[in-house]
């Protein structure tokens, strides 16, 4: 099995060392337990998308959008000790 090694702040290590669900689980098997959302759009990708005319938003979209844009929270974190 190929490794890798890799750096990490204090927190990290610490915030992954907890997440282990056994004292002898290994960092790998924690992060390949991680999942992160794959279907985002970037903000570049959604302003060419609308260049190219193809992205068209009804008004209660938009109202949507400035919503959320004023209430933004943080994503949630995925390595934060429950």
């Amino acid at each position: 099995m190929a490794v890798k090694t890799i750096s990490l702040k204090i927190e990290a290590y610490e915030r992954l060392r907890a997440a282990r669900r056994y004292p002898n689980e290994s960092f790998s098997e924690v992060v390949l337990r991680a999942t992160w959302p794959g279907d985002t759009i970037t903000a570049r990708e959604l302003l060419n998308l609308s260049r190219a005319d193809r992205v068209r938003f009804t008004g209660e979209e938009l109202d949507r959008v400035e919503f959320l844009k004023r209430h933004a929270e943080p994503p949630e974190d995925k390595w934060a000790s429950r």
